[in-house]
């Protein structure tokens, strides 16, 4: 699915209005219907709704909205919020068929005083602002803003929160947006969705399709999209009914140390349940006994090293590699990983340790082989790149490192980004909050390492990874409970997630503060 910034999503509706055709009322109608259905569905009739209409397109669907809800014996009340007495062409009519009902008290807001108290078990509707902000709010609309934000009430904002934009928000006030618990959004998410800087503001978001021209939407090109299951079903390998562990690949893994032997094992168990014919753990010589006792398919490969990593001569045989999951940070560990860099000829995953490394020894960072793809969480992503002040920044900064050294970046989160070498940018969907757990990083990238070994570019293999990874874990959290679940459960659920991306390649669904219907 793709995401359009919002100058592009307006041109899109204008589209849509021309070509359907249908007129801009009517379109307002279908998203009000919409809006309409998930309302009826989480709330009973007897809440009381507070919708505020602003000046724009965003009031008039707010005011389609009340008149919907109202007829469905709703309580509603509509305040009209402008400063300048003014509404859209569409805000008038919505107006006009709303006091039509006879259902609904209207009233046009002067100051904030005139709004009542906003208590437990209302729900707000806010339909002041669209995407169409560039400046911070204030004024009357400020002061609504705050009323709401200090009150008890639910809020669902109508496509965006109120004076949220719809991208950069650096130099936005944060004390002028909306903040929803749900944000009802058409057809496609706002990019600043994807940032947790904005969580606060955006709740739980929603996509509703509300049946946008296609033509334009494939006409129209944008560098950011968004993983979904049917676009994963058809990057995964199908296997032959002939085929042998040596058509899938053989997996290296250059991980562990002592104490951290853990790492090893994650990452090798997820890149052999992801489908690797062959994974092989280069570990140090104490992890020897570790790693034959607990996990018995691996093959070993024993650094001369007793404790840490420190060189690896033979790359031929293998088919992918994966380097830094519980490394360490020795120098001999640098100096290996400086060799690995400047001798592998196969795709490469790097990760945590040797992230650490590279960022410490900047001249590592003139070694990365193009293709590589890199897994930092944030903070090793600041040391890797410097630091940012907030999710925008570094998005940009995760956007210039991918064009800079020529590699796809896996900025891992709760939407963890993708970013690639030609400047586009996915976002994944699934996952949850019990992913945060010591050792989930390890195991994605021994999926990744898996897919890179079943020869998938490393733009399929991250995205599939990052998508199986997360859906895995969504399986693990339906089965253990986000509290309890830890990194050894999402290996355990690969299995659920493979078939289930397999079984139903056309349902677009997702965690992570967004669902689509």
């Amino acid at each position: 699915m793709k995401i359009f910034l919002s100058e592009a999503v307006r041109e899109i509706d204008n589209y849509t209005i021309e070509n359907e055709p249908i007129s801009s009322i009517n379109l307002m109608e279908r998203a009000a219907l919409s809006l309409k259905d998930w309302f009826v569905r989480h709330y009973r009739v007897n809440r009381r709704v507070v919708v505020l209409a602003g000046p724009g397109n965003n009031g008039g669907d707010a005011m389609a909205l009340a008149r919907l809800l109202a007829v469905r014996q709703y309580r509603v009340e509509c305040f009209l919020v402008s400063s300048s007495g003014k509404l859209s062409p569409d805000g008038k009519e919505n107006l006009k068929r709303l006091k039509d009902t006879g259902l609904v008290t209207i009233r046009n807001l002067s100051d904030v005083q005139s709004l009542p108290a906003l208590l437990e078990g209302d729900v707000v509707i806010d339909g002041l602002f669209g995407s169409g902000l560039t400046r911070p709010v204030e004024g009357l609309y400020l002061d609504v803003i705050r009323h709401v934000n200090d009150s008890a009430a639910e809020v669902v904002a109508v496509d965006i929160p109120s004076g949220l934009f719809g991208e950069d928000n650096t130099e936005n006030d944060v004390h002028s947006v909306i903040q929803a618990d749900f944000t009802l959004t058409f057809q496609f998410p706002f990019l600043s969705f994807f940032f947790s800087e904005n969580e606060m503001f955006t709740g739980e978001w929603i996509v509703m399709d509300i049946g946008l021209h296609p033509d334009i939407i494939g006409k129209i090109e944008t560098r950011y999209s968004m993983l979904t299951r049917g676009r994963i079903a058809g990057l995964l390998p199908e296997r032959s009914r002939f085929a042998h562990k040596g058509v899938f690949g053989h997996a290296l893994a250059v991980a562990g140390s002592s104490g951290m032997m853990g790492a090893a094992l994650l990452t090798g168990k997820a890149a052999l349940r992801s489908g690797a014919g062959l994974v092989t753990l280069h570990v140090p010589a104490s992890g020897f006994r570790v790693v034959q006792t607990a996990f018995p398919e691996a093959i070993v490969s024993i650094d001369s090293d007793e404790h840490v990593f420190s060189v690896l001569n033979d790359l031929e045989k293998y088919t992918a590699v994966a380097v830094g999951p519980g490394l360490g940070n020795h120098d001999r560990s640098r100096l290996g990983l400086q060799k690995l860099l400047k001798n592998v000829n196969v795709p490469l995953v790097i990760d945590a340790d040797a992230l650490n490394m590279i960022a410490a020894n900047r001249e590592l960072l003139s070694y990365l082989p193009e293709g590589s793809i890199l897994t930092p969480h944030p903070l090793e992503f600041d040391r890797l790149a410097g630091g940012s002040p907030d999710g925008w920044s570094r998005h940009l900064e995760q956007i210039a490192f991918s064009l800079k050294y020529r590699v796809t970046v896996v900025l891992k989160g709760a939407n963890t980004s993708i970013s690639f070498p030609d400047g586009s940018c996915v976002f994944n969907t699934t996952g949850n909050p019990g992913m945060a757990t010591g050792g989930s990083g390890d195991v994605l990238t021994g999926i990744v390492l898996s897919l890179l070994a079943q020869r998938l570019s490393p733009e399929n293999a991250a995205m599939a990874g990052v998508y199986l990874h997360g859906m895995a874990g969504d399986k693990a959290a339906e089965k253990y409970g986000e509290e309890s679940m830890i990194a050894g459960d999402i290996i355990r659920c690969l299995g659920d997630a493979f078939r289930l991306v397999k079984s139903m390649p056309f349902l677009h669904e997702g965690r992570s503060g967004g669902v689509f219907q």
